[in-house]
């Protein structure tokens, strides 16, 4: 998987329309400009949709959420100001309906549950760290997951975020011995080839803000990495 790809294309488009487009992100593509310098997503789509339609002028293309660098999956682009601030108030009030897939070398001692932490982040190291009972400064973090399935190593578990915080898929199951596949900063033995890991944003549920319409989206990484295309080869929708 290549973590320094700087090109786009149409496959990576999984819904568009006049008001958005939703892409799924290859791992080690950047949402938007960071301190690296790296070409961010939000530009590379400008510069597909203005080669692709032809336009004169500049493209639009607002973020409205962000998935780590690391991380592959489902990410909403505005394309017009509009779009932007309703799908902002969507945010918000949290009517965007998010699941993940994650790949795990230990299976949790339960198929299913919720895990309730309390997470600080530290800026230096860029983690988050979890506590079991609430403690100074840090923040109640709860998500709910359930066992998909296993290949002969590893295990695949569906994530369902009831809160939004820091590295929080990751910190939550690497704190309960879970570590995701890859993942050197929450406890995986060791990195993936190109340094992404087994964390994927596969599922987006809201209505439509301008429309009115449900938009139910899912979609598995566009990767050759064997461990995934196992599970997505193997697991029952």
């Amino acid at each position: 998987m290549n973590l320094s790809s700087k090109i786009f294309n149409q496959e990576q488009i999984v819904y568009e329309d006049n008001h958005i487009v939703v892409v799924n992100k290859l791992a080690g593509q950047i949402v938007q400009g960071d301190k690296t310098g790296d070409v961010p997503l939000s530009e590379l789509i400008k510069d597909f949709i203005k080669k692709r339609d032809n336009k004169p002028g500049n493209v639009f293309c607002g973020v409205i959420h962000r998935i780590d660098r690391p991380v592959s999956g489902l990410i909403i682009f505005a394309k017009t100001s509009k779009a932007l601030s309703r799908f902002n108030e969507l945010v918000r009030e949290r009517k965007i309906q998010k699941s993940y897939l994650a790949v795990v070398k230990n299976k949790p001692a339960a198929e299913q549950g919720i895990l309730k932490h309390w997470l600080i982040k530290n800026e230096k190291t860029n983690t988050s760290k979890a506590f079991s009972k609430p403690t100074p400064n840090a923040l109640e973090s709860c998500l709910e997951y359930k066992y998909l399935g296993s290949s002969s190593t590893y295990h695949l578990l569906k994530i369902n975020l009831i809160t939004g915080r820091h590295h929080q898929i990751r910190c939550q199951l690497g704190s309960i011995g879970c570590s995701i596949k890859g993942d050197l900063k929450y406890g995986a033995e060791r990195s993936n080839p190109g340094g992404f890991i087994h964390l994927h944003s596969a599922e987006l549920s809201f209505i439509h803000p301008i429309k009115n319409e449900p938009i139910h989206l899912f979609c598995f990484p566009i990767s050759d990495d064997p461990v995934w295309n196992f599970f997505k080869t193997n697991l029952k929708q």
